[in-house]
């Protein structure tokens, strides 16, 4: 049966206790024994002074020796006296009447000690009476006188130690006892305190508020033990909030991740990186450690057991399915590891398409440049007729306009790409804002002979940025004014809408375009022909400032060729 922590720690202490009582009385009795010996030893060699004496007083010799038996009588009658020769021969004994017969007494134990000594003591059976006795020797100058008690009952008595001492002991050690199973008891409230605490962690119950420890050193302990676990478990808490946020980084995150062991094997790794896997292997796999045996990603393999590797991390690209991929591999202090997967697929075309818009930009700005170099060299080198220069300024205004044109439109499609947050939003109405438009193109209009109209109703209001619903309608107008001919007509209306968006319609009476243009006319520089659309002096990005500034707008553009002649776009703006 296990015992219980108070069992032992009382069973510790009465232990204790219990070897110290009894080695205290133990002690205590055999000196109070010695004591009790010395001082009986001590009358006895009175005793012995005396028969010495009597000796001395009736000079020594064989009669001074034969008249010890009146002193013998003068004491105690159990007293029994010897008195031995130097050659051990007995020469008077009170309590033996024939001492020739007795043996030689040099090799008692007491006449041995006393021969030493000067005195000695032992407790022995006499082998001439038989009965046991405490003698006492003492060696005077030519003999030895020996004196003797019975060692019966009384004299044990005399020798043996008190028990009041015995009893007090204990007494002490009851009182004691109460004591410790106290001290026990309240050892043991704290330490079952503790145990059932430990025993509600290891379970996983809920710790109470307050655990009512007592006050003193092991309680102390528990409470400082209560406060530390609480900190561990909020630490804890803080720690799986942590994981969970990150988890769910990882889950929700169009990166694909994962993260191996530094034993290669999968820790966790979310459903991008496996689909992302998938994408760039011939085979179809749902095991992340794949991704370690396949061929393609042997510069990950080899970044992963090069011992000798002066970074931490490394980067490469894959291209595949169609797909351009960025693989990271990072690698810790513990030997594990992470692979990261993006699709930059979308990021590379960005970067292909922008290249191509610089190059589109340069090659657009060397025409009126080369044409305003050649203008102003003419002007500077030859001397030409007042109407010659006056022609050639002309040209070379227009070509300045044109680059201007250029310059703004490149400027308003990169802000709308890259900084769309810097538009001021605003309450605006648009009828009002169309009607600026055709004022401000009345000139160009009266010129083609082009007739504008607008049907769109005088409350109409939305919220957006006036520069950019400007363009809308500034560059389709431009585009009808430069592409779709003379003596045609311009409408412009709002044919529905519903409770998110308002629905247009912009068409002109011109010319339109074929079939095969009409996925491409909203795309960056893009011409239906070439030579003409340079004539014209466009910078063939209008159409596709119609098309992001419409999306600013949360809308969408569609373009069609209509059955009457000439292009209608049908576009919806957000409310």
């Amino acid at each position: 049966m296990k015992t219980t922590y108070r069992q032992r720690i009382f069973g510790y202490f009465l232990l204790i206790f219990l070897l110290f009582a009894a080695g205290v009385i133990l002690i205590e009795r055999k000196q109070e024994q010695r004591f009790r010996t010395a001082d009986l030893e001590a009358r006895l060699d009175g005793y012995t002074e005396m028969v010495h004496e009597f000796i001395n007083q009736h000079q020594p010799g064989q009669d001074s020796i034969g008249r010890l038996d009146e002193l013998s009588r003068l004491m105690p009658q159990h007293i029994r006296i010897s008195v031995i020769s130097d050659e051990g021969r007995v020469w008077f004994d009170n309590e033996v009447t024939d001492v020739d017969r007795m043996d030689n007494h040099l090799g008692r134990p007491e006449i041995m000690n006393a021969l030493y000594s000067s005195y000695g003591s032992n407790i022995r059976t006499s082998a001439s009476t038989r009965r046991p006795y405490l003698y006492y020797a003492r060696h005077f100058r030519t003999y030895y006188i020996r004196v003797a008690l019975p060692y019966n009952m009384e004299t044990r008595n005399m020798l043996k130690a008190d028990n009041l001492f015995t009893y007090m002991i204990i007494a002490l050690f009851v009182v004691a006892l109460i004591f410790i199973h106290y001290v026990a008891e309240r050892f043991s409230q704290s330490i079952l305190q503790l145990r059932k605490f430990s025993s509600d962690i290891r379970k996983g119950q809920n710790i109470p508020e307050h655990i009512p420890f007592r006050e003193d050193e092991v309680g102390e302990i528990g409470r400082e033990l209560i406060d530390i676990f609480k900190q561990m478990e909020n630490s804890k808490k803080t720690v799986e909030k942590e994981r969970e946020k990150l988890i769910r980084h990882f889950r929700f995150s169009g990166e694909g991740l994962c993260i191996f062991n530094p034993e290669m094997e999968k820790i966790y790794a979310n459903t991008h990186f496996i689909r992302y896997l998938n994408l760039m292997t011939d085979r179809p796999t749902f095991d992340a450690e794949d991704i370690l045996k396949d061929e393609v990603f042997k510069p990950v393999i080899d970044f992963i057991h090069d011992k000798g590797k002066e970074s931490n991390h490394t980067v490469f690209s894959i291209s595949k399915n169609g797909k351009t991929f960025s693989v990271q591999a990072i690698a810790f202090e513990d030997k594990s590891f992470e692979i990261i997967i993006k699709d930059v697929t979308k990021a590379e075309k960005t970067r292909l398409l922008k290249q191509e818009m610089t190059s589109n930009i340069a090659h657009e700005l060397r025409t009126p440049v080369t044409s305003l170099r050649g203008y102003l060299e003419t002007l500077n080198n030859r001397e030409l007729e007042e109407s010659k220069q006056k022609q050639f300024i002309e040209r070379a205004f227009q070509q300045t306009i044109r680059l201007s044109n250029l310059i703004d439109d490149v400027s308003i499609i990169s802000k709308i790409e890259e900084a769309p947050a810097q538009f001021t939003i605003e309450k605006l109405n648009l009828a009002l804002l169309v009607n600026e438009v055709r004022i401000d193109l009345s000139d160009k209009l009266a010129a083609a002979h082009i007739r504008f109209t607008s049907s769109i109703p005088d409350n109409l209001t939305l919220i957006g940025n006036y520069t950019l619903l400007y363009s809308i309608f500034r560059n389709l107008a431009d585009n009808s004014i430069s592409y779709a001919g003379r003596h045609i007509e311009i409408h412009i209306s709002q044919y529905a809408e519903d409770e998110h968006y308002y629905y247009f319609s912009y068409y002109d009476t011109g010319s339109g375009v074929k079939e095969e243009h009409l996925s491409r006319l909203f795309e960056r520089f893009y011409r239906v022909n070439e030579g003409r659309t340079r004539d014209t002096g466009g910078s063939g990005l209008g159409l596709s400032i119609v098309r992001h500034a419409i999306l600013f707008h949360k809308g969408d553009i569609q373009v069609k060729n209509r059955t009457d002649g000439g292009l209608e776009f049908l576009f919806t703006l957000k409310k």
